[in-house]
Order: structure tokens, then sequence, then C-alpha cells
């Protein structure tokens, strides 16, 4: 009964999103010929060439869909999700589709209908999908299409599990009750739940409640028993789901993913790679070389002013860790005398420090002595936002004194950070700069880049904090 209702309702969504991709395809060419602002030339083309390629796009939107999934159960998972793989399959739909119509050689299709179709494919079929599930929300809520589930499990675990699940009611699953370790517990209440087994009775009790889906959320101290209760699951018709013990060991951007059907479990990654590390290069060398640009003139003032008022070199060059622990030479404008470490060694700058030059102390109240940094990025070297980089002598005392430190040298340092604008900067405290720096990694995005940057130039060059 629960399989031919789900098929059901997933005929109803494919009917759904193809009428969504049937009027987006209308839409399209009567907006590029009828209704847009861009001219037509050539006059208004004949639309049955339109309707026929129609039934193409049906099949291959049809399939693209099916590839991505998006027919599957998806009552744990978030709508922005749904959306990026909708996005996804149009995109891949679009692309066979523009192959497919360069072999229609005695007609030839607008190109703006097709960018227009994708757009409104996209936008057409997230509203349907959000409309539908939003429809099954609200029946679930009041007690319809329900799944019912127990937990298999006990402790901090289970307890998050059935908290989750107690958050979203609108998922349309009921917790029937939980199975335990210790026959002794059975009968009693625990989480607010009735305990109605042991981990081996998993099997027997789905059966006999009709349970649709099983989370297994035993600590990790109890694996050896998961066998065993996988073998009792063996008869029964349920899906599965395992929630690992592993959420004490996650740091950053922990997940699961899947490498060739092997499932992995990420307890430590960085957001640098892919399309993400593509978009934030993309980022840092536009902005940094508009930037250069724009304070040329400043730079030249600030090089000269430098080499009249003390002797040395105008920059000052010093070695930093980065990413994956490489070291660079980080570039500054020189705000210290020459000799300034050659009988303290390595030392932190110290509010009103006498090793600064004349100018040195605006230039470093004002963070104008970092603008150099700029070419770090042009480098690759740095980011224009990110934890800032140490000196490496410092980081082998601090790695040992700072729980975690050495993570927030998974993304590249940065000339401003998460850190930098809530004014952990200078001689506060490591800790909450490290929290911080963690914080960025864990959330990262360009918008949050680019929030970043903005609060630096609203509130980040010029701080109390500043040395």
């Amino acid at each position: 009964m629960l399989k031919r209702h789900s098929q059901f309702l997933e005929s109803l969504m494919l009917l759904s999103d193809l009428l969504a991709i049937s009027v987006s395809w209308m839409v399209a060419y009567y907006l590029r010929f009828y209704w847009g602002p861009v001219p037509v030339y050539r006059g208004v083309p004949d639309i049955r060439p339109y309707l026929l390629l129609l039934a193409l796009i049906v099949i291959v939107w049809a399939a693209a869909f099916k590839a991505f999934g998006l027919y599957r159960p998806r009552r744990i998972s978030s709508r922005l999700a749904e959306v990026s793989d909708i996005a996804q399959a149009c995109t891949l739909a679009v692309l066979i589709l523009v192959a497919l119509t360069f072999f229609f050689k005695q007609f030839e299709f607008s190109r703006l209908v097709i960018v227009y179709f994708w757009g409104f494919s996209i936008l057409s079929v997230s509203l349907v999908r959000g409309s539908f599930r939003e429809s099954l929300r609200l029946m679930r809520r009041r007690g319809y299409n329900l799944r019912h589930t127990v937990i298999v499990g006990e402790g901090m675990l289970a307890r998050r599990v059935v908290e989750r699940i107690r958050a979203r009611p609108e998922l349309g699953l009921r917790i029937a009750g939980l199975l335990v370790a210790d026959p002794k517990t059975v009968g009693e209440t625990m989480e607010g739940l009735h305990v109605l087994g042991t981990y081996e009775q998993a099997g027997e009790i789905a059966r006999e409640l009709s349970i649709d889906k099983v989370f297994i959320a035993i600590p990790l101290d109890a694996y050896g028993r998961m066998e065993g209760i996988l073998r009792s699951l063996e008869e029964a018709i349920v899906d599965i789901n395992v929630v690992p013990d592993l959420y004490q060991y996650i740091t950053l951007r922990g997940g699961v993913e899947e490498f060739e059907g092997l499932p992995l479990i990420s307890l430590q990654d960085s957001p640098s790679y892919g399309w993400n590390r593509v978009a934030k290069r993309v980022l840092d060398i536009g902005s940094s070389g508009i930037a250069l640009l724009i304070t040329a003139p400043l730079l030249l003032l600030l090089a000269a002013t430098i080499k009249l008022t003390s002797p040395g070199p105008v920059l000052y060059r010093q070695e930093r860790m980065g990413l994956d622990g490489r070291t660079f030479h980080m570039l500054k404008f020189r705000s210290m005398r020459t000799e300034a470490e050659e009988d303290t060694g390595a030392v932190w700058a110290t509010r009103d420090d006498r090793r600064r030059t004349a100018i040195g102390a605006l230039l470093r109240r004002t963070s104008l002595d970092e603008l150099p940094q700029l070419i770090n990025v042009l480098r690759g070297e740095m980011s224009l936002v990110g934890p800032r980089p140490e000196r490496p002598v410092f980081i082998e005392e601090f790695r040992k004194q700072i729980p975690r430190y050495m993570l927030r040298h998974k993304v590249k340092a940065g000339i401003t950070g998460w850190a930098q604008v809530n004014g952990w900067r200078g001689d506060t405290s490591l800790e909450k700069r490290i929290e911080c720096d963690l914080f960025y990694i864990e959330h990262w995005s360009l918008l949050f880049d680019l929030k970043i940057l903005w609060l630096s130039l609203w509130k980040g060059f010029i701080h109390k904090n500043a040395m």
C-alpha cells in the first residue's frame, strides 16, 4: 500500500514538473517574439517547430530529472538542496537540447528562447516543487501521509535524533518507540518514548508495528552489536538509516559523501575545492587588481615617505604560514627600524612600540602597512579574506597551547578576516581569534567574504587594537 502511494505521488510530481516545463517553453517563445524587450528583425518564426521540439524537451527533461534523483523520497532533505539539484538537472538538459538542435538543419531555433527557457524552467519547477512539498507538509502536520519509525539506540546520539524529528513535524515521521541494549529497561519510558525492546529485536518489532523507517543510533562502544541488528532487519521491509556516533570527532565542515558507491564520512574538510576555489580566486584576482590600480598613487606616496624618513628598504618581507602549512614571504610596508629584532629576536609588536619609525605608527594604526599584501593575493599566496597568517616561530608555541589551532591553515591566509572585523587583532585573545577563524571556515561562502570585505572597509582599517 505504501509503495503504491509513493508511486502515485511520484507520478503526480512528474506530471507537475513536465507541465511547468511545457509552460516555461511557451513563455520563453512569446517573451522573445512578442513580449520581450529585444527587437525582432527577421519576423516572428512559425510556432509549429517549437511545439514539435517540445516533445523532445519533455523526454530530455524527464530523463535528466530521473538521473539527478529528483523523484526519490526527500522527507529529510532541505529545500535548498532540491533547488540545487533542479538547477543542475535543467542546466544539463539545456546543454543536451542545444547539442540536439545542432542537427536540425532545416530550422534554426532562437538561442535567446533557449536562454529564457533555461531560467524559467529552474524557477517554475522550483516553485511547483515547493508548493507540492508544502502541501504534503501541511497534510503531515494534520496527521496524513505519515511514516512510522523506531529509534535503535540510546544516550546522547539517540536523543539528538529524537530532537531533530520532533523539531520537524512537517516531515511526517512518527516515532513508535526506542530499542535499547539492556532488556531490563524494556517497558520503561526514555526521552518521553516507550522502550519497545532490545537492539536485536528490531526486525521483529518493525514487522509487528508496520514500521516504515528505522534509525540506528547506537553508541560507538556498541558497534559490535550492529551485525545482529542488521540481520534482524533482513526480513523487514523498512528503510534503514544509520546515524554514526562520530559527533565528538567532527571539527570543520564534516558531512557525508559518496565515492564510487562507497559512503564516506568526512570529519574534517576544507571549503577550498572545486568551484568554490575557482570562485574565490576570481574574486581575489579581480578585487586585488582593481584595488592596486585605485591605490597606486597612495602606494607611491607611502613608499616615498618611508624612503625619505628612515634608512632601509621600503618593503618588509616576513615568513608566514599559509594554506596547508606552507610558508611564504608576506609583504608589508616597513614600519619598524631595520635592526628592530637584532637583540630581541622574534617578538610581538606592542602598543607604542619604540622600534617603530616616524611614519610607522600611522601605518600600523591605519593598517596601510598591509596594502602590499595585495601583491601576495595576486600571486596566489594569500586571499583577500581569511585567517591572518602568523610567523612559524610563534605557531610552534600556539599549536601546543591552543586546541585546533592548525585547522586555520585549511584555507588561504587573508589580508582581513572575521576575527579582525570583530576587533580580535593586535594584543587580544588568541582563543577568540581562533574561534572566529574556525567559524569563518565552517560557514564560508562568497557572500560571507563580501560581507567581511564591506565590514573591513567600513570599520576594519582604523581600530583601537591595531598596533
